[in-house]
């Protein structure tokens, strides 16, 4: 399946992004998702299919999400956090 995406960028949250339908735009994403994630700045527009590479998402679980809920939404990347038991001998 490919579907024409739009992806907008968090104005607000650095590296948050929104995938939705083109032509649907930011119709389905629910009010409090649009309240916490800001002021929707429009990214690129692409042609989705399961088989391209995305640099942070896996495009399959994207086109799913985007048919199911209308949007994926794309979480900045978490700084590394050691887990302080992984030091210490058991």
């Amino acid at each position: 399946m490919k579907r024409i995406c739009s992806v907008f960028r968090s104005a607000s949250h650095e590296g948050m992004y929104l995938y939705v339908d083109k032509a649907e735009a930011l119709t389905r994403v629910p009010e409090p998702l649009l309240k916490r994630f800001g002021r929707a700045e429009h990214a690129m527009v692409l042609l989705l299919d399961a088989e391209k590479k995305l640099a942070r998402a896996d495009a399959a679980k994207v086109l799913e999400a985007i048919a199911e809920q209308g949007f994926y939404l794309q979480l900045p990347p978490q700084a590394e956090v050691l887990n302080p038991r992984e030091d210490r001998p058991e």
